[in-house]
């Protein structure tokens, strides 16, 4: 498995992404926030302070040796915006609205925050892209994975078959139930016959996202794609979960950067 422990702070990474890349994938533990945060939040709009949360995203950047000053994240809003970013958001500037988010750029760090929905990051080593996804349900079905490889694709020049992606700790097809409604606009999505919504004899009806944002980057042509399968409604010790935890909790935080190679 594939964790790192460093100054208190434990984090996942992704085995196909190479050494060209610095990323992680961070849990909840070795921040500063007391419950029912605790510890690393990375959430500023869930009733945690201010100061508490710049502090854990300090810990993080500093854990990779990142500069802070190279972030760029956005205000997560379950739809399929994009932002193509050529340099780091100043920190008291405004936060943008989007869900998908690539760069090419060594100077910035990609950022976004989870608490149930998929993290999915992406990195092309031929053409030096990198981007970040969130995918809740809504974002799953409308294709947001399928739209940055398109982006990917279109901008930067980038072919599907170099991509490699990976698929991070979210809410498990064991414990994503859903209604009728959300499971229609499933199935227009993917079919009647596919794997991605599944049954259970007591007739609730679970999707399983991993799966189906599989699927979508598989059908966009990428074929390196590494799933991590950790729940975060079942590994409340490590991850937020905002469905397990009533709403009641914190967000954590995945960071992606290009490394610098031969002054790039």
């Amino acid at each position: 498995m594939p964790f790192h422990y460093i100054e208190g702070l434990k984090f996942y990474s992704f085995s196909t992404f190479g050494k060209d890349v610095r990323h992680g994938i961070f849990t909840r533990l070795g921040g500063v926030s007391p419950k029912p945060w605790n510890y690393l939040n990375l959430g500023g709009t869930v009733g945690d302070d201010t100061k508490r949360v710049n502090r854990n995203r300090q810990l993080m950047f500093d854990s990779l040796k990142l500069d802070v000053q190279s972030l760029f994240d956005v205000w997560q809003v379950h739809g399929t915006s994009l932002v193509l970013v050529d340099e780091p958001r100043r920190l008291h500037e405004p936060i943008q609205k989007a869900d998908i988010i690539l760069t090419n750029q060594p100077s910035v760090t990609l950022m976004m925050r989870f608490a149930d929905c998929t993290p999915i990051l992406l990195h092309d080593p031929v053409q030096r892209v990198i981007g970040m996804v969130h995918a809740g349900w809504m974002g799953t079905v409308n294709g947001a994975a399928k739209i940055a490889i398109e982006a990917m694709v279109d901008r930067y020049g980038s072919k599907p078959e170099d991509i490699r992606a990976g698929i991070g700790p979210s809410i498990g097809p064991d414990h994503y139930e859903v209604g009728e409604n959300v499971a229609l606009e499933v199935l227009k999505t993917f079919g009647e016959n596919s794997p991605v919504l599944k049954e259970q004899l007591n007739g609730k009806i679970y999707f399983d996202l991993w799966e189906g944002n599989r699927i979508l980057l598989q059908k966009s042509g990428v074929q390196n794609i590494e799933v991590a399968g950790l729940c975060t409604a079942c590994k409340l010790e490590d991850w937020y979960s905002h469905r397990a935890e009533k709403g009641k909790t914190g967000r954590f935080g995945a960071l992606i950067t290009l490394e610098v190679l031969d002054g790039r």
